[in-house]
């Protein structure tokens, strides 16, 4: 198996020369680094390509790590069923850098980035309606960033006098809260019933 992907990413690398940046193979799979730049020519070129024929576009997503200097990766990944083989493809990026839209190759990519843009905020130009998809109207933020606070910045809840969906600041009315609710994780001293039986 690894050596028919070597193979691959040996024909991708002659193939594709410079536009690509490198390629490994990880876990049972190929992994090829491409420049945001380059992108659409690279995915035109795994799907059309004899020896690749990846015409089946199956998953976008993000990644966010932000010791980086470009702290976003978009993985993208295809399948070819006629050589049975996944390919992913990463792309690093960052706040104001764009990165091209695959839609024009793959029309299976349109709701994918725009869930990249609303959970992470990166761009995609050349995309067709890019706009939030999973967060409401006048969201701010981006709720996948690793520093987007877990909290969030507005509550949501149905006003039952005003009869309609208000927004509100979030309060914490407590700045650290310590539950038990009687978990073993918590190392409780009292005995939980049925630990009697155990006869330790």
């Amino acid at each position: 198996m690894d050596e028919a992907l070597n193979d691959l990413g040996d024909h991708i690398a002659a193939r594709l020369g410079d536009k690509i940046d490198g390629w490994s193979v990880d876990f049972g799979q190929l992994t090829v680094t491409v420049p945001a730049a380059e992108i659409v020519p690279v995915v035109r070129f795994l799907r059309d390509d004899a020896n690749c024929l990846f015409i089946c576009f199956t998953d976008l997503s993000g990644a966010d790590y932000p010791g980086r200097e470009r702290r976003f990766e978009i993985v993208y990944h295809l399948l070819s069923p006629q050589q049975n083989q996944r390919i992913r493809l990463k792309v690093a990026t960052d706040e104001e850098t764009p990165v091209p839209s695959i839609t024009p190759i793959f029309p299976g990519a349109h709701w994918f980035e725009r869930e990249a843009y609303d959970l992470y905020g990166v761009l995609f130009t050349g995309h067709p309606d890019l706009r939030r998809l999973l967060t409401d109207y006048g969201f701010e933020g981006h709720p996948l960033r690793k520093d987007f606070p877990l909290t969030g910045f507005v509550e949501v809840r149905y006003d039952d006098e005003l009869k309609r969906v208000v927004y509100e600041p979030v309060r914490l009315t407590q700045e650290f809260r310590n539950f038990d609710f009687l978990s073993p994780w918590e190392g409780p001293d009292y005995v939980l019933p049925g630990d009697e039986k155990a006869g330790g």
